[in-house]
């Protein structure tokens, strides 16, 4: 199943105990569902949940019940219509649209924060989706009515959301791609469970994100401390070779020594390794003034 399906089912189980929430919820599916006017109204979709919701939901929005329901127990998509007359009446006349020619939110049924977050999450039940967040984040809301989708857009401003906007294949599109507004939107529309998941990968994208970086930067550390080792060892076999490493000082000498018995150790470690131990700013100037015994460029 996957994470939009989840989501779905997870809105579809928050109660239906008031009609005003009822009727604010069957709103934004009726305005972002496949066919809502004069004619038809009909409801499609593949989603087991809403399937099951969406007679109780019009028995407690409206009074009423539809005219054709998918056959039982059938899958994939599923289509609700109506086309009674007298019941579309009813239901244009529960917004105050019975005489608009086209769609637009009536912000008058939406007064309430309550109604406002059911329109939502209406609105995603019928025309949204939701992107696994361990992929990416991404939700958004998709209307085949432009006036409702700036109108919608406006209602989304009011409570305190900013989606982006764009069109596709003719429809309007509004959606959010920071994992913050995502889990506020879910939060509100009543699926906190979807917004605690989106939270819980953003916490694992960055742990994995700050393990990557320290390996990373780890491993650039000790390709640093390798190079710079082999060519303190390269400046040591030509002092030997030249003068003998027993001529040199004694710090020098032990500072060479260490250095050709730990070729891959880290300056911080030749310090600790030293007799007595040195600090790593007195071994970096012990290896300096090895590396200064050379001529450049010899």
């Amino acid at each position: 199943m996957s994470f939009s399906s989840e989501t779905k089912d997870e809105l579809c189980r928050v109660p239906l105990s008031r009609e005003c929430c009822a009727q604010a919820e069957a709103y934004g599916i009726l305005l972002y569902c496949h066919t809502f006017d004069r004619r038809e109204v009909r409801i499609v979709t593949a989603n087991d949940s809403l399937a099951a919701r969406l007679p109780r939901l019009f028995r407690r929005a409206f009074g009423l019940e539809f005219d054709r329901l998918p056959p039982e127990n059938s899958a994939g998509k599923r289509s609700f219509l109506i086309t009674d007359e007298q019941k579309l009446l009813t239901i244009f006349s529960t917004f105050g649209q019975e005489n608009a020619v086209a769609c637009h939110i009536n912000y008058g049924v939406l007064e309430s924060d309550c109604c406002r977050q059911s329109f939502l999450r209406g609105a995603f039940l019928a025309g949204g989706s939701i992107t696994d967040p361990m992929k990416r984040y991404h939700l958004e809301l998709l209307c085949p009515h432009p006036s409702v989708s700036r109108e919608a857009h406006n209602l989304l401003l009011e409570m305190g959301f900013a989606p982006k906007e764009t069109r596709r294949a003719g429809a309007c599109l509004a959606y959010f791609k920071q994992s913050e507004a995502i889990e506020d939107v879910l939060t509100t529309m009543g699926a906190p469970l979807a917004a605690m998941a989106v939270m819980q990968a953003k916490m694992e994208k960055d742990v994995s994100n700050t393990v990557n970086r320290r390996v990373n930067c780890d491993s650039a550390n000790a390709d640093k401390i390798v190079s710079a080792a082999q060519e303190q060892l390269a400046v040591i076999r030509e002092l030997d070779r030249r003068y003998g490493l027993s001529n040199l000082p004694d710090p020098l000498q032990e500072t060479a020594m260490l250095r050709i018995v730990n070729p891959d150790s880290s300056l911080t470690d030749l310090a600790s390794l030293a007799d007595p131990p040195v600090s790593k700013s007195c071994m970096s100037h012990r290896m300096k003034k090895l590396m200064d015994f050379l001529p450049d460029g010899e």
